[in-house]
């Protein structure tokens, strides 16, 4: 493999000079946590990763942590159905300041028997010719009896052969093994070959025949296909793969006014309940939210309900790009006698000067996944996903976010985002939020600025006896803060005191342009996300930022 070099905002080599507004943001924001350079490059050999150690009694890690932006869902001409080749998509992502993308091809006879070792080909050359980005394999797994999912792997010998031999054992496209309805004579088969899946993944994994290996659940509820059981089912499979889910889809220039009709919502969330969606699920449930899925911005919704278990399962935002909106290029012609299925490759995109129909922004030009490492790598990226580092925003609302949660008696910096700390009954705790407000224009030309943070607490009460229930009725937001003209980075202080139960806090906030009454009313949740009507969704006019949660444990509860 090539070697990797870090990405210019954290080379030393790079003279300020000659990086962006955003980009001397993040290396002061590097500086700050004391990973620049050959600290960066080295992780832990070169500073250390934790200033506290796990296994004390009380308190937590504190890892010292930049983050990384990235981008897990994004196609090339080894999707049926896209249009870009690899360069294309490298050089917007380099273009919009993602560090890390992963190239998920849909699964498909094609790309089993002929694109995979192809596009392996192009990923190798890809890494080349950038080798300031982490560029991953992945695939877009049709999940028996359920809707779509990302899985990747970390660079090495067998990474593509993972990917080819998943996709033919169990791929629910592939294996026709797509029916879920209610009482259908092969659902309980299908979801079963879903959870064998899983764990046939861990398997890989433990064996060493790969490194390392994740899998997402992609626009959860764009179909309603993806019911609470069968997400729960996924998780326990292998919590150590199966991390979580898109908090918030791609496709998010799909209801840009005038652009695709008048029934657009963001995200393509544009379906009715079918008999193959899960029937518990609400009508409502099937459109964006603030252009984030309902089970994700519903507060004390179908997300909460799994977090109250007390076991993380994280969120991210993506491109889900396939054809841009706005973008001039077309798909190639085919050559006589040859078609997707048995070449596994699209021709290149041919440049028509004309707009073509698109719903999607280029990789990281509007949505940006933040993954929280101590080292520069791609096991490092695949580390903090798992550990839940993550924080998510859309249209670069934020430079920057950390967030601590630690005991007042504590001299370390506490636990971040995915962790727990482990506290006693009635001990004061603080939650420390540090925000770096956005340092320059946006891709659209706005200057992003943030309204408000909200924090949201939940209780957490264990495992639940009804695997389908979607409600965790004692989570809500408990405060709101008005950040409204604060520029620069600033630290938000917001004293927690733990009870009888262990709970959990995160965090979100936005523009402050579009809010209501949330999903389960204005007591739970006073002004959250709500839908755009039809045809008429800008989504610059309408961001927001979340994160994943921090755990609090309180011994006895």
């Amino acid at each position: 493999m090539t070697k990797q070099q870090l990405p210019s905002w954290a080379d030393p080599s790079v003279h300020p000079a000659d990086l962006d507004a955003q980009g001397v943001s993040r290396r002061g924001l590097l500086r700050r946590a004391g990973l620049f350079g050959a600290a960066f490059a080295l992780g832990s050999a070169a500073t250390p990763a934790f200033a506290s150690s796990g296994k004390r009694a009380f308190g937590g890690d504190d890892p010292r942590l930049a983050y990384l932006v990235g981008d897990h869902h994004v196609h090339s001409v080894y999707s049926h159905d896209a249009k870009y080749t690899f360069s294309q998509q490298a050089q917007a992502a380099a273009r919009y300041g993602l560090d890390w993308m992963v190239f998920n091809e849909h699964s498909n006879f094609g790309h089993a028997y002929y694109g995979a070792k192809m596009e392996h080909a192009e990923i190798v050359k890809a890494r080349a010719e950038n080798p300031r980005q982490l560029i991953f394999q992945g695939l877009e797994w049709y999940i028996p009896a359920a809707e779509h999912c990302t899985v990747f792997a970390a660079p090495g010998p067998h990474e593509t052969d993972l990917l080819t031999q998943f996709e033919l054992a169990y791929d629910g496209k592939l294996l026709n093994y797509t029916e879920g309805s209610a009482g259908a004579a092969d659902t309980a088969r299908n979801e079963a070959h879903a959870v064998k899946a899983i764990k046939w993944l861990a398997e890989q994994r433990r064996s060493g025949y790969v490194d390392d290996v994740l899998v997402l659940a992609n626009h959860p509820l764009r179909l309603g296909i993806d019911s609470p059981h069968e997400m729960r089912g996924w998780r326990d499979a292998a919590p150590e793969i199966m991390i979580g889910m898109e908090g918030a889809p791609g496709a998010q220039g799909a209801a840009l006014p005038g652009w695709r009709g008048a029934t657009s919502i963001r995200g393509e969330y544009e379906n009715k309940p079918s008999a193959q969606s899960w029937s518990g699920y609400p009508t409502d449930a099937y459109v964006t939210y603030g252009g984030f899925d309902w089970a994700s911005a519903t507060v004390g919704g179908l997300w909460d309900s799994m977090l109250a278990e007390g076991s993380l399962f994280s969120i991210t935002t993506n491109s889900d790009n396939h054809r841009t909106v706005f973008d001039t290029w077309k798909n190639g012609d085919w050559p006589a006698g040859q078609n997707f299925d048995n070449t596994g490759k699209l021709p290149d995109p041919v440049n028509t000067d004309t707009p073509q129909p698109g719903s999607d922004f280029w990789p990281g030009e509007f949505s940006r996944t933040h993954v929280g490492v101590t080292r520069y790598g791609y096991r490092a990226v695949m580390a903090g996903l798992r550990a839940g580092r993550v924080w998510v925003d859309h249209g670069h609302l934020l430079d920057g976010l950390d967030v601590r949660v630690k005991r007042d008696c504590d001299a370390g910096r506490g636990v971040t985002l995915g962790g727990r700390l482990r506290v006693r009954k009635g001990e004061r705790i603080t939650l420390y939020v540090t925000v770096t407000s956005a340092s320059r224009a946006n891709p659209q030309g706005i200057l992003p600025e943030l309204a408000h943070v909200d924090v949201i607490r939940g209780a957490v009460r264990g495992p639940v006896s009804d695997r389908d229930g979607w409600k965790a009725p004692d989570t809500r937001v408990v405060q709101t803060k008005d950040v409204s003209g604060r520029k620069g980075t600033y630290t938000l202080r917001i004293p927690l005191t733990a009870g009888d139960e262990s709970f959990y806090v995160r965090l979100r906030g936005s523009d402050g342009k579009r809010h209501g009454a949330g999903y389960l009313g204005a007591s739970v949740d006073p002004h959250g996300p709500i839908p755009h009507e039809p045809g008429d969704g800008d989504p610059w006019a309408d961001t927001w930022f979340y994160s994943n949660p921090v755990f609090v444990d309180v011994a006895g509860a």
